[in-house]
């Protein structure tokens, strides 16, 4: 495989995205969590992807822009109805490479973690901080680790299985780095398919100090979109920072 870079994931997946995740379409909670925090707006999603997210967004009325490091993804962003008006810069999310200023800016579905090193996501906070319109908010969605798969170092799992298919998910850990590399394969009768991604997880603590480190402070942390709260059993947290 070629160096791996911010917009790697993206465009090898780009094709299957939208398939691959299709369980994920049901985000009425999503959406409607994003567009009370935007208010009047705008906001800004990093690593808008296919649109997923944006696109329910601003059917709610919020002005929506988008980064993204992938020209492939955006492209699927683009075909879909109301795609072209959202406004897209390609480039890497840990520079918000953009010159407005937001009431919400957003990444969700673990894509913060795609940010493969400390520095670069310490990096991307200071960013946020910089792009937000006074009394703005941050939100971030990403996964706990999990300690069971993390102290193995490695860990499979089977995500579907099917008359004609079979889709696993392969990982192995890092743990000085706090770096995974994961590959998804996807096998048919027509051959086998492979995405790689690799990762760098952080623990909710290690967030709230990069936050405070870029001048931002914890508001809301819960576990789900329709707020659920937040205990130490939670898969999940949605936090909300804010300068």
């Amino acid at each position: 495989m070629d160096e791996y870079g911010p917009e790697t994931y993206g465009e090898r997946v780009a094709d299957v995205y939208d398939e691959w995740y299709r369980q994920l379409h049901d985000i009425g909670d999503e959406a409607a969590l994003l567009a009370e925090l935007a208010g009047a707006g705008p906001a800004l999603e990093l690593g808008i992807g296919t649109g997923r997210i944006a696109l329910r967004v601003a059917e709610l009325g919020v002005t929506v822009h988008g980064v993204d490091a992938s020209p492939s993804m955006v492209d699927k962003l683009r075909a879909k109805p109301g795609g072209d008006a959202i406004p897209v810069t390609i480039g890497d999310m840990a520079d918000v490479p953009v010159d407005s200023s937001f009431s919400l800016i957003f990444v969700v579905f673990n894509t913060f973690f795609a940010l493969t090193t400390q520095e670069a996501q310490v990096r991307c906070f200071r960013n946020v901080a910089a792009h937000l319109a006074p009394g703005g908010r941050f939100l971030l969605h990403v996964f706990v680790p999990d300690l069971s798969k993390v102290e193995t170092g490695d860990y499979v799992s089977v995500r579907e299985a099917g008359f004609d298919r079979v889709r696993l998910d392969t990982t192995t850990y890092d743990r000085v780095t706090q770096r995974l590399n994961s590959t998804q394969l996807r096998i048919t009768e027509q051959g086998v398919r492979l995405v790689h991604a690799q990762l760098r997880y952080a623990w909710p603590s290690e967030l709230d100090l990069m936050a405070q480190l870029a001048g931002l402070a914890l508001e809301s942390r819960w576990s789900t979109f329709d707020k659920l709260p937040f205990t130490d059993a939670s898969p999940y947290h949605v936090s909300v920072y804010r300068a």
